[in-house]
């Protein structure tokens, strides 16, 4: 028998009929955390070769919530490419809807191949319909060969240019003029999904995407990284409002992902904090709560995380590890900065 992880919420098929339909920013969103998996995949020396919705599961999507904030399995790689193996692998075909132009022509295969099968699922996501059909498959590989698609905002309406521009460079004819890296096709997934979701709402690639840009978190794994994605509890903060006062108790650890918030103390400025930096780690880091030893004020608009140390300690070990190193080292920046100006 094999032994195989239960994904409760389906496959990805369920949500390409027109009146399935997911919302558009959570049919982005899905792409985006895709994007991350295949990376993945790829930097282990592997390439999927059968991307389809069918081949896309989810643990779970509650349709309640704005946005998607379930995970993303990708299953089926019975037709992958080790690209790494010595042993002779035969040609396996993916499904014909879904396959690259080079790997109708049996050209080489790298991941920009899974990169246009992924995008030919999000052009089905998001219109209900596939990018090219035939009658017999003959006819269709000459169209995926041949013709261009037409846009997804041609064919529902409120989706954004920067949907168009995302989904359409995934499908070029020629892998070099896809997205050079699953990154890149990433970030501007992440771009779209802002765009079309509720005013104020957080996706969680916006989330990860800000994460992913600090460098003292970069020995980090993306599973890791993610963990901290779940950990945090996130909000938009405006201009001029007081996030933290000083003398008041506080075990929290804050994450400024975006904006500028400034440090004071009895009136006098201590420091400004810039975008991907923390704040608030002394008093996470002592273990309870602690007077809070300066006051914390917003410069300008704010995306901002707060971590509970119960919802940190609940992450793996080794997240955990790497947090800590990166918050000493915050800190001892912050300490050699102080000695500096009092030596001035």
């Amino acid at each position: 028998y094999i032994a195989m992880e239960y994904v409760p919420g389906g496959t990805l098929a369920a949500h390409t009929a027109p009146e399935r339909l997911l919302e558009p920013g959570d049919a982005v969103h899905i792409g985006f955390k895709c994007c991350g998996a295949l990376d993945y995949a790829f930097r282990e020396g592997i390439v999927h070769r059968d991307i389809k919705p069918a081949n896309i599961l989810l643990a779970q999507h509650d349709a309640k919530i704005a946005g998607f904030q379930g995970e993303v399995k990708i299953s089926d790689f019975g037709a992958a490419y080790l690209r790494k193996s010595q042993a002779v692998q035969t040609a396996a075909m993916g499904s014909p809807f879904y396959m690259s132009p080079e790997q109708i022509e049996g050209g080489e295969l790298t991941f920009a191949s899974d990169m246009y099968s992924l995008g030919v699922v999000l052009y089905e996501l998001l219109t209900g319909k596939r990018p090219f059909v035939a009658d017999t498959i003959e006819v269709l590989m000459q169209k995926i060969l041949t013709e261009d698609p037409v846009p997804p905002s041609k064919l529902r309406k409120g989706l954004s240019e920067t949907i168009d521009t995302a989904v359409l460079r995934a499908l070029k004819k020629k892998p070099a003029y896809r997205y050079p890296a699953w990154l890149d096709f990433a970030r501007e997934l992440s771009a779209a999904t802002t765009q079309v979701l509720e005013p104020g709402s957080i996706p969680d690639s916006e989330k990860y995407v800000a994460l992913k840009r600090v460098e003292v978190l970069s020995n980090l794994s993306d599973a890791e990284l993610w963990e901290m994605v779940q950990a945090g509890r996130w909000s938009r903060v405006a201009k001029g409002k007081t996030i933290v006062r000083e003398d008041e108790p506080g075990k929290t650890l804050f994450f400024l992902a975006q904006g500028e918030v400034k440090v004071t103390k009895g009136g006098r400025l201590l420091n400004l904090v810039n975008p991907v930096e923390y704040f608030g780690e002394m008093a996470y880091m002592w273990g309870g709560a602690l007077p809070r030893h300066a006051t914390v004020e917003s410069m300008t608009d704010l995306l901002l995380a707060e971590f509970e140390p119960a919802a940190l300690d609940a992450m793996s070990t080794s997240a955990q590890l790497h947090l800590t190193r990166a918050l000493a080292r915050n800190l001892v920046d912050r300490l050699a900065l102080a000695n500096s100006r009092l030596l001035r």
